[in-house]
C-alpha cells in the first residue's frame, strides 16, 4: 500500500460525525471527483482502502489518493523561473517570448513543454494543469496545478477572489495618478483585437496606481478585478496611455521588443489549510531601460 503521504494524497482529519461522501464535499472536493475516486478505489479510511459511504467519527483520518497520469506535452528540459512549490502547485516566472500553451503553431518550445519535463524529472506523475495563462509576450506568474483537486479549488477562486496585480510601462504621465478603469470590452470586427464597447462589451474593471514617472513614461501598477482577453492593455489605451512596445494597441517602441507588462503578484488561498499567501515575480532584464527602485526588487513570497 502507499505510504499517505501529501504529495500522493489528500489527507483529512474529521471533526464531526458525518457520511463520508458529505464529509468530502464539505472539504470542496468536486462530485466528479468524489465519484471517480470511489469507482477507482481511491478512498482510504485510518490508512485502509475503503469502499463504501460510511459514517465517520470525529479524529478519523480520510485520505484521497490522486491518480497516476500521463503527461500531456512533449517533454523538453528548460531550466525554470520556479517561485513556489508545494504538493499542490508550482508557480513560474514565465520569461517574455514563451507560449504558455501548445497549440496547432506552437508544438515545441513552450511552457507545457518544460513543465512537463520538470514533472517527468521530479517523478509528478499527473498532467501539467494551467490555472492562468499569458499570452506570449506578457511576462510573469503562471500558476500550475499538480492535481485534479487543486485546480478544481483554485480555478473557482481565481476568477473571483484571487488577487491579481500587473506592472506596466505606459506612454505619457498621467494626470490622475491613482484610479478604477470600468469600462466593457468586446471582440472587434477584425476578430483579434478587443475595444471597448458600451453596446455589446462585458463587464470589465482593472484599478491603477502610478508608482514613478520618466521621460513621458510611467510606470504603473494594475490590480485585475475581472479577467477579460487583453483586458488592461486594452483600458490603457482606451484612457490615452498605451503599454510602451504593444504594437497591437499602440505601436513599436525601440526601448522594448514587446508589450512593457508583466504580471507581478498573486495573493491567494492554499487549497488544503486556506492560509493566505502572496506570491511575488521580479521582473525581466527588457524591464530595465525604465529604470527605478521597484525594478531592482527580487522575487518572494511571503504566507499572511
Amino acid at each position: 500500500m502507499y505510504r499517505l503521504n501529501s504529495k500522493d494524497f489528500l489527507n483529512f482529519r474529521v471533526g464531526k460525525e458525518i457520511k463520508l461522501n458529505d464529509f468530502l464535499r464539505e472539504k470542496n472536493l468536486s462530485s466528479r471527483l468524489i465519484r471517480r475516486s470511489v469507482k477507482s478505489e481511491s478512498i482510504y479510511l485510518n490508512g485502509k482502502l475503503n469502499k463504501k459511504n460510511k459514517k465517520l467519527k470525529i479524529n478519523d483520518i480520510v485520505s484521497v489518493k490522486f491518480e497516476e497520469e500521463d503527461l500531456n506535452g512533449k517533454i523538453e528540459h528548460r531550466v525554470l523561473d520556479i517561485l513556489y512549490e508545494d504538493d499542490d502547485l508550482i508557480l513560474v516566472n514565465k520569461e517574455p517570448f514563451m507560449v504558455t500553451h501548445t497549440a496547432k503553431d506552437d508544438t515545441t518550445g513552450t511552457l507545457l513543454n518544460y513543465l512537463c519535463g520538470y514533472f517527468y524529472g521530479n517523478n509528478i506523475n499527473r498532467k501539467v494543469r494551467f490555472v492562468n495563462r499569458l499570452d506570449r509576450d506578457t511576462s510573469g506568474i503562471v500558476m500550475v496545478a499538480k492535481n485534479s483537486f487543486t485546480q478544481d479549488k483554485i480555478s473557482k477562486e481565481f476568477k473571483e477572489s484571487v488577487e491579481k496585480k500587473y506592472l506596466a510601462i505606459c506612454n505619457g504621465i498621467f494626470h490622475e495618478k491613482e484610479g478604477v478603469i470600468e469600462t466593457p470590452i468586446a471582440l472587434s470586427e477584425d476578430k483579434i483585437r478587443r475595444e471597448v464597447n458600451y453596446v455589446t462589451g462585458k463587464r470589465s474593471i482593472t484599478s491603477y496606481k502610478v508608482l514613478e514617472e520618466k521621460d513621458n513614461m510611467s510606470l504603473v501598477l494594475l490590480t485585475l478585478h475581472t479577467g477579460r482577453t487583453h483586458q488592461i492593455r486594452v483600458h490603457l489605451s482606451h484612457i490615452g496611455h498605451p503599454i510602451i512596445g504593444d504594437e497591437l494597441y499602440f505601436e513599436k517602441s525601440n526601448l522594448i521588443k514587446r508589450q512593457a507588462l508583466h504580471s507581478y503578484s498573486l495573493k491567494f488561498k492554499l487549497p488544503r489549510n486556506n492560509k493566505e499567501i502572496e506570491i511575488f515575480a521580479g521582473v525581466p532584464h527588457d524591464f530595465l531601460f525604465f529604470g527605478g527602485n521597484l525594478l531592482k526588487k527580487t522575487f518572494y513570497w511571503v504566507i499572511i
